[in-house]
């Protein structure tokens, strides 16, 4: 396939470029407003089969009604508002405003219930709490009276007005990313490709990549419905996988020209060797973020096919679009070049026993046991913070402290005895006239909660064979307090057939989604890591080695991550305030991410190791060659890399911002310490054995398996 690849670029080159310039138009125009086509809701972050989300089906089903208060009102006096009639009349009217508004469902105010939970502890607040048929009406609804009632004290937030917000600046953060990233990326392009039509090529083939997965994501988002959030990846992905391709493609080009090779014989060889390794990489990111496929959660299963599709389509136009590019341009591609670049370009695609990789290849291999268990328990200093990560939902928390949303949701928690917004919501199938056993249940899930909850009025009969019965649990619903509550409500009520939902529930029945999928996810990232790099190198060693480089650059993340983002250290300089832990979906996501580019460099690495040793050099000297000809190239991809997805830093979501930094925290570990330095220690300190397999899985590679003719000593 890949020679095929070769005769398509150098007989067809303008037939490709024509062709790949009509699909780039029209995927641009029918791909990119998906960008305000996605949404999210907190629907994105649970199983649909969970028990909270079968408690909200019940309730809708017999009313018609949203179970949740879409938003929250929270209005303040200098005086007690259980005294004072004006702080009344101002929620009695904040509650008509909210009534009047299309989509309207309930409302609770504390003038028409006196509900001591709408009151806050010291008197000086109270909430009003106003359901709707859908997150946009509540979210319209707020909006439209937040200038009626500007300059009295009122500000509107709520679970719907906080997704809303995060919808708004999820698209307005990625836009402000790109504005970042890429002048920054052209101007370190022009400096790792020498030249300015080399730089350009990289950012070709990430933005190809990009407008082609938005284009393919519309058309999946009108069958299976995803979360916008997949954007994100799919741009700082896309940017990433690009440069990476570019890279790896454009260096070996000029290497083989530097070796006397002309134009179609450079792309030629280019192709099966560096274009190999991009099909193998390609491959296996997308293998590995597959693995997300298998979470029931729609943010989660939404990043898994973005990044699919993403990397198999960056892959795509490095090995398909690219090489014509390259033949279109022949020797012009070091056009536009300032002499000192065009020489550094020159001494660069020269192999060399000078430069700082290959002194760095030898020492390491000089001393591989020791370097290898320095390197490594440095590493696990790093990654021991991991050990204290604690674990926090999705909700108006990710807001920019700044944000309404999120300032009342921590007043709430904070001021009030009962977050209001977050009830406990227990539903019990029942005939009408069964209201005595109803009210016994709700008794003993009274008795069961004293201390911790309140009723919120009598057991109410919904219709349709369907009561409920709602409590107020005291302090943040995210509490361990309230989570062991709502487990013994649910102990409680199941042999009646009962079911509880509500906040709490939502939290916990995420955790046990993820939970409950772990393990095959982790059982197709194994399989596809050593599968891919068995096949590649036709060894059981060196997977192994990979999968636990791969296992220590995740856990090195993680330290890190809970250093900074729960931990609070340099929240200051990253702009966000530390909320007392992660949420759990998005470290899903990035220890996912993380995992797969770790074999992404993996491959690049051992993919060229293994030529050199293919071309008859012991692994020890093939393992000091391999890292002068690729540890610049990786370092640089990495560098790159950070750039494009650490934009995200910018983001003022905070799970977002957190996949920025600790996806580009996770690249520079995996490409600085633990290839440069505990690969290449571990292969020296092993030599040969490094390529031991079994004599049937040898036989399997001699058939199916990646082989090289290699380069040699001459080559090497």
């Amino acid at each position: 396939m890949i020679e095929r690849l070769a005769q398509l670029a150098s007989s067809h080159t303008r037939r490709i470029l024509f062709a790949a310039g009509a699909v780039f138009l029209v995927a641009a125009a029918f791909g990119v407003p998906v960008t305000t086509i996605l949404k999210s809701a907190n629907t994105d972050f649970q199983d649909p089969h969970a028990e909270n989300q079968r408690v909200n089906a019940a309730i809708e089903k017999a009313t018609g009604q949203s179970p949740y208060y879409g938003v929250a009102a929270l209005i303040s006096s200098s005086g007690d508002v259980r005294r004072d009639h004006a702080a009344q009349m101002l929620a009695a009217r904040v509650a008509a405003g909210l009534s009047a508004q299309p989509g309207f469902q309930r409302v609770l105010d504390y003038p028409a219930t006196h509900l001591p939970a709408l009151v806050s502890r010291n008197g000086h607040q109270t909430v009003v709490l106003a359901a709707f048929s859908s997150q946009a009406r509540a979210a319209a609804s707020a909006a439209a009276l937040r200038p009626r009632f500007a300059g009295m004290s009122v500000r509107f937030g709520g679970p719907s007005v906080a997704f809303e917000e995060i919808n708004h600046r999820t698209s307005t953060d990625l836009r402000d990313a790109e504005i970042l990233a890429f002048p920054l990326l052209l101007l370190l392009s022009l400096w790792v490709f020498r030249g300015l039509i080399a730089a350009a090529l990289p950012l070709l083939v990430g933005g190809f990549a990009i407008v082609l997965t938005f284009l393919i994501l519309r058309l999946i988002d009108q069958v299976l419905g995803l979360s916008i959030f997949a954007v994100n990846l799919v741009t700082g992905m896309g940017l990433g996988l690009g440069i990476d391709y570019s890279l790896f493609v454009l260096s070996r080009y000029r290497e083989e020209l530097a070796g006397g090779l002309d134009t179609r014989a450079a792309i030629a060889r280019t192709l099966q060797t560096a274009g190999r390794t991009v099909l193998f990489s390609s491959l296996t990111v997308a293998g590995a973020l597959a693995s997300l496929l298998v979470f029931p959660l729609r943010f989660l299963y939404s990043m898994g096919v973005g990044g699919m599709i993403v990397s198999l389509s960056a892959g795509a136009v490095a090995l398909v679009v690219l090489p014509a590019v390259l033949v279109a341009l022949g020797p012009r591609v070091n056009a536009l070049a300032p002499a000192w670049l065009q020489r550094s370009a020159a001494r660069s695609s020269r192999a060399s026993e000078q430069g700082g990789w290959f002194r760095l290849g030898r020492g390491v291999t000089r001393r591989p046991g020791l370097v290898a268990l320095l390197s490594a328990v440095v590493l696990l200093v790093i990654a021991s913070p991991a050990l204290h990560l604690a674990l926090i939902p999705a909700d108006a928390h990710v807001l920019p402290t700044s944000s309404d949303s999120r300032q009342i949701t921590e007043e709430l928690d904070k001021n009030f005895a009962s977050n209001g917004s977050a009830t406990i919501d227990i539903v019990v199938p029942a005939a009408a006239g069964s209201g005595a056993r109803v009210g016994a249940l709700a008794l003993r899930a009274q008795r069961t909660a004293a201390g911790l909850a309140r009723e919120l009025g009598p057991p109410r009969y919904l219709g349709r064979g369907t009561w409920q019965i709602e409590l107020l649990p005291r302090g943040a619903e995210a509490s361990a307090v309230n989570q062991s509550l709502v487990a013994r409500l649910r102990t409680l009520v199941h042999p009646a057939a009962g079911l509880v939902g509500g906040g709490t529930s939502w939290f916990i029945d995420q955790k046990a989604a993820i939970s409950s999928h772990v393990a095959l996810s982790l059982v197709i990232l194994v399989c596809v890591t050593l599968g891919t790099l068995f096949f590649m190198t036709g060894s059981v060693v060196l997977p192994l080695i990979a999968l636990f480089m791969n296992l220590l650059t995740v856990a090195v993340g993680a330290g890190l991550l809970v250093l900074v983002f729960q931990d609070g250290h340099l929240s200051s300089p990253l702009g966000f305030g530390p909320i007392g832990g992660l949420e759990e979906s998005n470290l899903v996501l990035l220890f996912t991410v993380a995992f797969a580019l770790s074999t992404d460099y993996g491959v690049f690495l051992f993919s060229r190791i293994k030529e050199i040793h293919d071309g008859g050099l012991p692994t020890r000297v093939a393992v000091i060659h391999g890292l002068e000809r690729t540890g610049r190239l990786i370092t640089a991809a990495a560098l790159l890399f950070c750039v494009a997805v650490g934009a995200f830093a910018t983001s003022h979501i905070f799970f977002i911002k957190q996949f920025g930094v600790g996806t580009a925290l996770a690249v520079a570990i995996d490409a600085t310490a633990v290839r440069a330095l505990l690969v290449p220690a571990l292969m020296g300190r092993l030599g040969e054995r490094t390529w031991w397999a079994p004599r049937s899985l040898r036989a399997v590679h001699a058939r199916i398996g990646l082989r090289e003719s290699g380069l040699g000593q001459a080559g090497a």
